[in-house]
């Protein structure tokens, strides 16, 4: 039977936790209070943080596609909330467990297991609405606090320890129990309340949202139903049981909003497909046979089943078998954004980089600033050996997305054979700061900052060299 990851710890606010109960129907908004140590801004910073702690730590999927419909399926949540203080980043993780799990300043990860799991969008939008509400009820902050009030830690070591929890379960439970002195039985005492309004308010987000309320409750049923005859589950799961009253509870709200038709989501299932191919730990044998026979069995949408089934024949080298596959969708769906990656990877393979940058060029007319169409766009270019350009395009986005890693790793690739060596060095410390590196982050832009052309940029890069010696001490910080 696989193994599933539950939430680490009872802090961590994630998908399973305590128990509900029908006294709970109408919960106050207990979240909703300032914390007086955990001020926004800071909260914030320790969310940039813990994103830099993430990539250093877990395998962060950088995949443009993906990206941009998880933080697309989060925007449409976010616009129903009523106290979204900061930008949310949604971080999508290469694991076939089931998990997702809430972070200070508005940072979510995913694992790929969800997708691989839920049925359908409104299922997996349910568990983004729960995490969601977490972070605007400040529930994160507020528990911080609470501990740094009762321990010799500073909020920063609190932090710390919470942030390793969410990337190492076993590791973090042990700093929490030992360094803290925290019992895991407070840990569920705090969340509970936590859980019941996460579960509350995140149900209202997923229906305003335009979601089939009802799949929060499904989804819990399908995964009380997959631990049920577990031998060995997780210590999360022994302390905080999926019981019966919280499925109950959440199938009981969503009767309360009117019944209507839900139809299958494209999108939704154009990405559980790009990831059973691409990202699938358990492995993608016969994937192409899979989407082939799923065509005519009802369970996936046509197109999306022959998108899964040309991703396969990609993957396999099968180009011309694929061609005719990509360019039936093209013809239905050509502005869609899993359709024309597929097809620019498609080109490129076969060396038609022309092709796929006319195309791309095109879309970027309609698109400007959309990050798939900008990276396949700067990546063609790199492949057809028109590094100036590409690093041109790239440098413009970077302006606004400065926190788009793939990007600084295609500069750095336009940059190398360019011989500006001082912007080499400074894409390479951007990265290498994006991913917690920040001893190769200050080294690189000390390079940079020296080999300036002019005073001017020396003195640009000498200001960013002390914003990532900033950086590198709020880090040291958050890991120590």
């Amino acid at each position: 039977m696989r193994r599933y990851v539950i939430k680490p710890l009872a802090l961590a606010l994630g998908l399973l936790a305590s128990p509900l109960t029908q006294a709970d129907n109408n919960l106050p908004d207990i979240g909703t209070a300032g914390v007086s140590a955990m001020s926004v801004e800071r909260e914030a910073r320790f969310g940039q943080a813990f994103i830099r702690f993430a990539r250093a730590n877990q395998p962060v999927i950088d995949d443009p596609v993906l990206n941009e419909y998880l933080s697309d399926l989060g925007l449409k949540l976010l616009s129903q909330t009523d106290s979204m203080r900061f930008p949310f980043q949604f971080l999508l993780i290469k694991d076939d467990s089931i998990n997702a799990s809430a972070f200070l300043g508005g940072v979510v990860q995913v694992h790929t297991g969800l997708f691989l799991n839920a049925a359908n969008e409104s299922e997996l939008a349910s568990v983004l609405a729960h995490e969601i509400t977490h972070i605007t009820q400040r529930h994160i902050a507020r528990y911080l606090e609470s501990q740094s009030r009762s321990t010799p830690l500073t909020i920063a070591g609190v932090v710390g320890s919470v942030a390793l929890a969410m990337v190492n379960p076993q590791a973090g439970m042990a700093a929490l129990q030992t360094t803290m002195g925290l019992s895991i039985q407070s840990a569920i005492n705090y969340t509970r309340d936590n859980e019941r309004e996460a579960d509350r308010i995140g149900l209202r987000l997923l229906h305003n949202a335009g979601f089939d309320p009802n799949a929060m409750a499904s989804f819990f049923q399908k995964l009380a139903e997959q631990y049920q005859f577990t031998s060995a589950p997780p210590q999360m799961l022994l302390t905080h049981p999926l019981p019966a009253s919280r499925i109950a509870e959440a199938r009981s709200r969503a009767a309360d909003y009117p019944t209507q038709a839900y139809p299958a989501s494209l999108n939704f299932q154009l990405a559980k497909a790009r990831i059973m191919v691409r990202f699938q730990q358990a492995g993608t044998r016969n994937m192409h046979s899979y989407f082939e026979q799923a065509v005519d069995q009802g369970e996936w949408l046509p197109d999306a089943a022959r998108y899964g089934q040309s991703l396969s024949l990609l993957k396999e080298h099968e180009y011309e078998q694929a061609r005719p596959l990509l360019n039936g969708l093209a013809k239905r769906h050509g502005e869609n954004p899993f359709i024309l990656d597929a097809l620019t990877d498609l080109d490129n393979e076969q060396g038609s980089h022309d092709a796929a940058i006319a195309r791309l060029k095109k879309a970027q007319q309609r698109l400007p600033d959309n990050q798939m169409v900008l990276i396949n766009l700067a990546d063609s270019l790199l492949q057809a050996g028109r590094n100036e350009e590409a690093a041109t395009l790239l440098d413009n986005y970077l302006r606004r997305n400065a926190n788009n890693a793939l990007a600084w790793e295609l500069l750095t690739q336009a940059y190398r054979p360019l011989g500006d060596e001082s912007a080499f060095r400074q894409a390479q410390a951007e990265l290498a700061a994006l991913q917690g590196r920040y001893d190769v982050a200050v080294t690189q832009m000390e390079i940079a900052a020296n080999l300036a052309k002019d005073s001017m940029q020396r003195a640009r890069l000498g200001a960013r060299l002390e914003q990532l010696r900033q950086q590198q001490k709020e880090w040291e910080e958050l890991r120590n």
